[in-house]
């Protein structure tokens, strides 16, 4: 029996975080699926469970939550094994100080409606909004190579040698990427995290091209 209903969607990348984390964490679930460019996730009965009618929305312990880093940190503290986040508060700021690079400097402005948005409201083609999508991954994905290949503290993952809150945030952002034909070969040192990251079954049972809504 699954202790959780995710609702989500194949590409979306905070469904993917969440999915990697509940993988991690040993949580059985069930998906149901919004699909975002059909506008499924704006229908009258999701958005009574989710009013701004964004994915994820995760039902667990008999109660919904929404917005992917709450649900993330949520999980945390409800089954704290394995941890996402170190036991040293400094080492908790680094990696928040990673995630929050990933999840809140890029994906705001990359997502599907933004994205859409350039096409509808300012007439921007396809490869116009592409080159958008670049250019703010390049803005955060420079600074984020020179730390994580600088800093002591990165090891086999973004911090230490297990998965952390910032590898959830990183592999959804370099899948999409790959997506939006981002040449990553100035990101040596996130290539080679990602890569390791991929070699747990947790994150590549959440890869987008595996769950059941895949196209």
């Amino acid at each position: 029996m699954s202790d959780a209903l995710l609702h989500g969607y194949f590409r979306s990348s905070t469904s993917f975080r969440v999915r990697i984390a509940l993988n991690l964490k040993g949580v059985a679930y069930d998906q149901t699926f919004r699909h975002l460019r059909k506008g499924e996730q704006r229908a009258p009965d999701y958005l009574k469970l989710n009013p701004q009618g964004l994915l994820p929305t995760l039902e667990i312990d008999g109660q919904t939550l929404t917005q992917s880093l709450s649900i993330l940190e949520y999980l945390e503290e409800t089954r704290p094994n394995p941890a996402l986040l170190p036991k040293d508060a400094i080492g908790r700021a680094r990696v928040r100080s990673l995630a929050y690079a990933l999840a809140l400097e890029i994906h705001p402005i990359n997502n599907l409606r933004v994205l859409e948005d350039l096409k509808t409201r300012f007439g921007a083609d396809d490869e116009a909004a592409a080159a958008w999508f670049r250019h703010w991954v390049a803005v955060t994905f420079g600074p984020l190579e020179t730390r994580l290949a600088n800093e002591p503290q990165t090891g086999a993952f973004c911090h230490g040698d297990a998965p952390t809150l910032a590898d959830l945030c990183l592999v959804p952002q370099v899948i999409n990427n790959i997506r939006f034909k981002v040449d990553m070969t100035p990101y040596p040192t996130i290539s080679r995290i990602n890569a390791a990251c991929l070699e747990l079954d947790a994150f590549k049972a959440a890869l987008p091209a595996n769950q059941p809504d895949a196209e």
